[in-house]
């Protein structure tokens, strides 16, 4: 379940870790790393593992001998997934954003947004780093030497990248974006993956394909475990992530130059693939397994291609890989929280008073959550509906907008982030009739599961904004709520709690 513990207030991360291999080893102190020695399959056995511990909270799993590839070409599944042990629930994620492992999904939230207000840190070229110990160019590179997993039955193909950094430069230099988006193997030196117009990475192959040119790309896997996270938060156009990440951690992170291009690329990265994406050559891609759970057979689609000029790796590489599906697996936790800290933030800059906003990760990001104070009307002059359409209409404006299906807007003595005490808030609250504003012909991500054939070709559906509120006659004052935390005095509280044990109960 998740923590409903209360916000610690912190601004800033406390520890910066700087690679993949650093955080293997804190998850290790922690217990959340699986050392898998037996012999693995790529074909479908990496996937079905991972996937088993998603749904089982079991540490990562780090495979070290998989079949037919040397010694030493590692995989590590599921990265930033959650976990069954007391307290470390999100500890994966915690880490990750440089915070204590015990660090509530509230706390990670306004750390992430307050890094926002800060002036960005470009990052800092040196000289070389890890991603060197090996280069390959030209007909050297062999993708086919990593042990890429076919994931899921029914998978297109094999998927290089789920949690990988794709970075692309606008043409004029001022641009640069960082991005997770699936890539497919073709064969030893060309991939092809999703290259969406609506957002950045095919924003800028536009600007290059308008040139007539192929668009520069690389695809750093295995970075410092922030980079997955600063890549799916959906920061605004020409905000670059490096420097969102440097003004996070307040410091640059350390980039080395690409081999084959002007690109720069985390240094401590495991594996670097570079390269062009085509702005005339296409292949066929998909289906794959993805975030809301579901795999459509038929799916197809024709994307650029990916032509690879060089590959550079550390020693011994460790290819994070995630098993997109069902809850709880990186989509969520990553996509979820990061994208959540970005609209708690824009909602407060267009004067909502948003005191929480969050996806809880159960729901495949298909709800958000935003919570207001009950005396809201202090600095909102409208009703509880007149709120509830604005909240919704902000959200849908933001770059994560399409990506939001449903909303709900409800008081802040609910926990957004303890899932049975939202069931039970949005159950209580959310009258029959009147509990749910609609919004027709807004744009609409074409992943999310419930979009049918036509809205997934005209990117335009409908959403919906549950007002949890509660009936206006509540006026500014809750009804007294019958538990534990409301309904007895604080002294009596800590008593109990501090005589748990001696009850004779064991947690």
């Amino acid at each position: 379940m998740e923590t409903n513990q209360a916000v610690i207030q912190e601004s800033r991360p406390t520890k910066h870790i700087k690679s993949l291999r650093e955080y293997i080893d804190a998850l290790s102190t922690l217990g959340e790393i699986q050392q898998v020695e037996k012999e693995v399959d790529w074909n479908l056995e990496i996937g079905a593992i991972t996937r088993r511990v998603y749904e089982t909270g079991s540490p990562a799993p780090l495979f070290n001998n998989i079949k037919g590839h040397p010694k030493g070409f590692r995989v590590l599944g599921a990265p930033a997934a959650t976990s069954r042990q007391e307290r470390l629930y999100l500890a994966r994620v915690a880490l990750s954003l440089g915070l204590d492992p015990h660090a509530t999904g509230q706390a990670m939230v306004e750390v992430l947004a307050a890094a926002r207000t800060r002036k960005g840190i470009p990052p800092k070229r040196v000289k070389t780093g890890p991603c060197k110990e090996n280069i390959k160019l030209g007909d050297d590179v062999d993708l086919l030497q990593f042990p890429t997993p076919l994931i899921h039955h029914g998978d297109a193909g094999r998927y290089f990248n789920t949690w990988g950094a794709m970075i692309v430069q606008s043409p004029d230099k001022k641009w640069t974006n960082w991005s997770i988006s699936r890539m497919m193997l073709l064969d030893k030196n060309r991939m092809t993956g999703i290259v969406d117009e609506h957002q950045h990475l095919g924003m800028i192959h536009k600007m290059w394909s308008d040139e007539g040119k192929p668009t520069p790309f690389a695809l750093a896997q295995g970075c410092e475990p922030f980079v997955p996270f600063v890549c799916g938060m959906p920061l605004p156009a020409f905000v670059s992530e490096g420097e969102y990440a440097g003004a996070y951690f307040g410091e640059p992170l350390e980039v080395v130059k690409c081999e084959t291009s002007d690109l720069e690329v985390p240094a401590s990265a495991e594996i670097v693939v570079e390269g062009t994406i085509s702005h005339n050559e296409k292949a066929l891609e998909g289906p794959m397994g993805e975030y809301a759970g579901y795999l459509w057979a038929g799916t197809a689609e024709h994307q650029p291609v990916l032509n690879v000029t060089a590959i550079t790796y550390r020693n011994q590489p460790i290819l994070p890989v995630v098993a997109a599906g069902e809850p709880v697996e990186e989509d969520h936790t990553c996509c979820g929280i990061t994208g959540a800290a970005e609209i708690l933030l824009s909602l407060r800059e267009k004067g909502i008073p948003a005191t929480m906003v969050w996806s809880p990760v159960a729901t495949a990001c298909h709800w958000w959550v935003v919570t207001v104070p009950i005396d809201y009307r202090k600095t909102m002059n409208c009703t509880k509906e007149d709120l509830c359409r604005q909240i919704g209409r902000l959200m849908l404006e933001a770059k994560l907008g399409p990506q939001i299906p449903k909303v709900m807007v409800i008081h802040d003595d609910i926990d957004p982030t303890n899932l049975q005490e939202l069931v039970w808030g949005f159950a209580t609250r959310c009258r029959p009739g009147e509990g749910e504003v609609i919004l027709h012909h807004t744009p609409i991500y074409p992943l999310i599961a419930f979009t049918t054939k036509s809205e997934k070709v005209t990117h335009d559906g409908t959403k919906s904004v549950y007002n949890c509120l509660g009936p206006e006659d509540w006026g500014n004052k809750l009804p007294e709520r019958s538990s534990f935390r409301f309904a007895y005095p604080d002294d009596l509280q800590k008593r109990v709690l501090a005589n748990w044990k001696s009850y004779g109960f064991a947690r």
